[in-house]
């Protein structure tokens, strides 16, 4: 098997113009975001109230002190390691406890925090999106009305760590399937859903009613099943079968059938509702797949740590601090009471690194989690909107 894998490893590099296979060197995280002086420090307000936010700060500390306390985390060009990261968050903690206001806020990260701003897409702003809980009716046995699978990873899916071979490709795998003589790319989400691929090859989590949830749901990467005896589950993202991510909402926007300032989920749902025919070929075109496990509670993000509503924030985990405290000004929507939005409005929060995606990639994106409920379905279906990131974390002066 060593030297099948060996020989496939070779063979990706007279496919550089594979999609699957082509490796894309990620921006060095010293250039993803520059330290800033305290007279370009934004003004800090938050729109929420703290308790929110000390739940999010204490998953980060949950998760930093599962590390070695000598674990590095890069902030631009600077780097800090896991205890220096507990103190920073710990020292940020006690002080929001105290309910301070927004002037004792301001003079507390100026005296005390080091801050440093995301340099943002070509534009320099950060593109935020939204992501939310899915919550679905589900069965755990197929029948006429439950008809789509929930997917566990399958038997025959492995990973390649492409740096046992290529050791300057650090962090680089590749995922496909174990042939007995190669290793070839996963099987794609047509050849999942409408050729029976996974026969045999994985257990069905559960079964639920409609292709379009399915597809939205592996799109959010995790939510809650609830069935007819009462029982819920958890399921969260597992693993992907490899192939990269392509968005249906850009293919409708080049299609001509939804306008890109119209363009968000719900968009998308009403039209593949009204073209029934057309719903395999739009979802097919996104040939990654995602498959999912059972957690005891949920949603997780990335590090581990169950995602706080509002506080919790999903970014390139390449380039950026994981668990980090961020700041960030963006847009909001405002709902009227029949559920549709009639405004957008300018906030500020404090949020923390919990996650990241397939389609949060540089220092110019943001995925920023809502929860569950009404509101975050439709924040999370619309929100498209530039803002500024900040990272802040307690100056090496400043240690207790």
């Amino acid at each position: 098997m060593k030297h099948s894998l060996f020989f496939f490893v070779l063979f990706c590099f007279f496919l550089a113009g594979c999609s699957v296979l082509k490796i894309h060197p990620p921006l060095k995280d010293e250039f993803a975001m520059q330290r800033i002086p305290s007279c370009r420090y934004p003004e800090f307000s938050d729109d929420m109230l703290c308790d929110g936010l000390e739940n999010g700060i204490l998953q980060s500390i949950s998760y930093l002190k599962r590390l070695p306390c000598s674990r590095q985390f890069k902030f631009g060009k600077d780097s800090f390691n896991a205890a220096h990261m507990i103190k920073s968050m710990e020292h940020f903690l006690n002080f929001i406890q105290t309910r301070p206001s927004k002037d004792e806020f301001n003079k507390f990260i100026k005296a005390n925090y080091v801050v440093y701003k995301s340099i943002g897409g070509r534009n320099g702003n950060v593109l935020f999106t939204g992501y939310y809980e899915p919550v679905l009716q589900g069965s755990f046995e197929q029948n006429t009305e439950y008809k789509f699978p929930v997917y566990a990873r399958p038997c025959d899916l492995t990973t390649v760590d492409l740096s046992l071979f290529v050791p300057h490709l650090n962090n680089k795998r590749i995922i496909g399937r174990y042939t007995g003589r190669a290793v070839v790319p996963y099987f794609e989400r047509d050849e999942i859903e409408c050729k029976g691929a996974l026969k045999g090859k994985a257990e069905k989590i559960a079964w639920i009613k409609d292709q379009v949830d399915l597809f939205f749901l592996q799109i959010q990467g995790s939510g809650k099943i609830y069935f007819d005896n009462g029982k819920t589950i958890n399921v969260h993202y597992d693993i992907t079968n490899g192939h990269p991510y392509r968005s249906i909402g850009k293919l409708l926007i080049e299609e001509g059938i939804i306008e890109k300032s119209e363009m968000s989920m719900q968009k998308i749902r009403a039209y593949l509702r009204e073209h029934p025919e057309e719903v395999k070929t739009i979802l097919n075109f996104n040939p990654s797949y995602v498959f999912f496990k059972i957690e005891e509670d949920g949603p997780l993000g990335c590090i581990g740590v169950k995602l706080t509503p509002g506080r919790s924030i999903a970014l390139d985990r390449r380039i950026f601090p994981l668990s980090a405290l961020v700041f960030i000004e963006a847009e909001k929507p405002l709902i009227n009471d029949d559920g549709k939005i009639h405004n957008w409005i300018t906030f500020s929060r404090f949020v923390l690194n919990h996650d990241t995606g397939g389609a949060i990639r540089g220092p110019g994106r943001a995925d920023l989690f809502w929860g569950n409920g009404p509101y975050a379905e439709i924040a999370a279906g619309h929100m498209q909107h530039k803002g500024e990131l900040y990272f802040l974390v307690l100056d090496f002066d400043k240690r207790r």
